[in-house]
């Protein structure tokens, strides 16, 4: 409930602070007195545009605070969703400087317009004539409806399914684009990574290659330089194994002489033994050396083969080629896994869809049910507000298809007139037809769930006496189980509130400013005076207000 409202420089107000107790309260004063000033600052407080036009003191910034208790309205999502501290006490502040920019304040915390939008629908509900397009919205009839089938709690749990079934088709419709691109690619991608593991990479693969090719290219000449270089070294009929044997007879003969001649001796025998070996492996050198065309094709494909593919790849050497491949090869297996996620989503929205279609066939079923209870209490309030041939009807009509609101689509129809059909509310019901109706709705929406503070701007305009007293006696019973303001013009309505402000304005100087009190009682009774005479209120007017007052609560 909203507990005070402080401004400060704004309009025809130099500094107000209004505490408003709670149940019902009402505002009076003369047309022009600045009733509606404070429902302008409200709902700048709560979000709407500001306007430097409305500072009074164009030198000065113009402050708005309003103090909410919200300790009934279950505000702990939003709080959380907006990282903001939870607390029972709300304290909104908005500033506005001469030169039109605002700062807002929740908690003495920065927060944006749209945040204190957000949290204004679920602090207070102003209710004009414009708001009577309310009754035309599927999201207001259905609220109306759930709260008295009691049907609200399934719609909220159908809201949190349905919006995760949409997420998860979004998902799916994403994950079939990817597939269908990835099917564009698929084949291309498929053929890189076919040539490149074909090719049979490794590294170095392109210089053992490059060196296979130089051998089979030059087998002649390396056989016979081979063969030419063992026959003289072992092979040939004169050759060096021979020429050092006979050196070795040589030195063998004198190593006994000297110590040193046996070391010559031994190295020479150690060369010879390596002759021996360098001959026997260039043999088996020349016998692996072969001219083979067909493996020399073999090789110089592979190689142009190499090249080729790292030209191609822009790569510069056999790893690169190595890692491009494994990228390519991650590309095909993220393909293969869009097709698991495809199917994985599809199954979890066949689930989720069956849920939903359960939680909607569940709310037609309670809501058909409370159909011909709410057309009854609408009927008997718009009864007792002078409209005893008004008839109200909701029709309802299913839907093939699941929609945010389930499968139901309703419609509010009317007929103020006897024997008249009923037809869609915009069509046959005037703006004082349409205000009771809204009226008669809420008082009972008020009955099933807990509202935020309701304020009336005028909702008695063009109404009799009697019908402003049954309106004010509704207003009443409404105050028992939330907080009412209600603006009027009409003594019926005002003897109807707990508390009672009245808003008045002075010449002060060279400007006009509004101020705004609470009434006592002998001040209430001179106020509903006034409302009834023209001009000073006469003593039968001031019986009349006592009578008034007396019968008002």
């Amino acid at each position: 409930m909203l507990k005070q409202l402080y401004i400060n420089n704004f309009a025809l107000i130099g500094e107000m602070d209004v505490a408003f107790p709670g149940k019902l309260t009402v505002i009076t004063g003369e047309t022009g007195a600045g009733k509606s000033i404070f429902l302008e600052a409200l709902g700048l407080v709560l979000g709407n545009r500001a306007d430097v036009a409305a500072l009074q003191n164009k030198t000065k910034k113009c402050i708005i605070e309003a103090i909410f208790d919200a300790k009934n309205l279950n505000l702990t999502s939003f709080f959380e969703e907006n990282e903001l501290d939870t607390d029972d006490t709300i304290v909104l502040r908005r500033e506005i400087n001469a030169e039109g920019k605002s700062r807002n304040f929740l908690n003495d915390t920065p927060v944006g317009l749209n945040v204190l939008k957000i949290l204004a629908e679920k602090l207070i509900d102003i209710h004009s004539q414009h708001q009577t397009l309310l009754l035309n919205q599927t999201n207001f009839q259905l609220e109306i409806v759930d709260a008295f089938a009691e049907s609200l709690d399934i719609f909220k749990n159908y809201k949190r399914v349905f919006s995760n079934l949409n997420k998860l088709n979004e998902t799916l419709k994403a994950l079939l684009e990817q597939e269908t691109q990835a099917k564009k690619e698929l084949d291309y991608y498929q053929f890189l990574f076919n040539e490149l593991d074909e090719t049979e990479i490794k590294p170095n693969i392109l210089k053992i290659l490059e060196e296979e090719s130089t051998t089979l290219e030059n087998a002649e000449t390396i056989k016979t330089n081979l063969l030419s270089v063992a026959n003289a070294i072992g092979d040939g009929d004169i050759n060096l194994l021979n020429t050092l044997s006979g050196l070795k007879q040589q030195l063998n003969a004198i190593s006994k002489f000297k110590s040193n001649y046996n070391d010559f001796l031994s190295r020479l025998n150690s060369s010879y033994i390596e002759l021996k070996e360098l001959a026997n492996d260039l043999v088996d050198a020349e016998s692996g050396v072969n001219y083979d065309t067909q493996k020399l094709e073999i090789v110089n494909l592979r190689l142009d083969k190499l090249n080729r593919l790292l030209k191609k790849h822009n790569a510069k050497s056999e790893e690169e080629l190595l890692i491009i491949k494994n990228e390519i090869e991650g590309k095909l297996s993220q393909f293969n896994s869009i097709e698991t996620q495809i199917e994985k989503t599809k199954k979890e929205i066949s689930h989720t869809k069956a849920t939903c279609t359960k939680l909607a066939n569940d709310l037609t079923k309670f809501r058909v049910k409370a159909l011909s209870n709410i057309e009854q209490q609408v009927k008997e309030i718009l009864t007792n507000l002078s409209m005893p041939n008004a008839e109200f009807k909701i029709e309802i009509k299913l839907s093939n298809e699941l929609t945010v609101f389930g499968f139901d689509q309703l419609k509010f129809l009317f007929s103020a007139n006897r024997g008249a059909a009923v037809n869609e509310l915009h069509k046959v019901a005037s703006g004082g037809e349409l205000s009771r109706l809204m009226l008669a709705l809420k008082s009972l929406l008020a009955t099933k769930k807990q509202l935020p503070t309701i304020i009336f701007d005028e909702i008695d305009t063009g109404v009799s006496g009697d019908v402003a007293d049954k309106i004010g006696n509704i207003l009443l019973k409404m105050g028992n189980t939330l907080q009412v303001i209600t603006i009027t013009h009409l003594p019926q309505m005002a003897s109807k509130g707990m508390h009672h402000l009245f808003v008045y304005k002075k010449d002060e100087a060279n400007k006009t400013t509004s101020y705004i009190k609470q009434l006592n009682n002998e001040e209430r009774i001179i106020e509903i005076a006034k409302m009834l005479s023209t001009g000073n209120p006469t003593p039968a007017a001031l019986v009349n207000a006592k009578d008034l007052l007396s019968l008002g609560y």
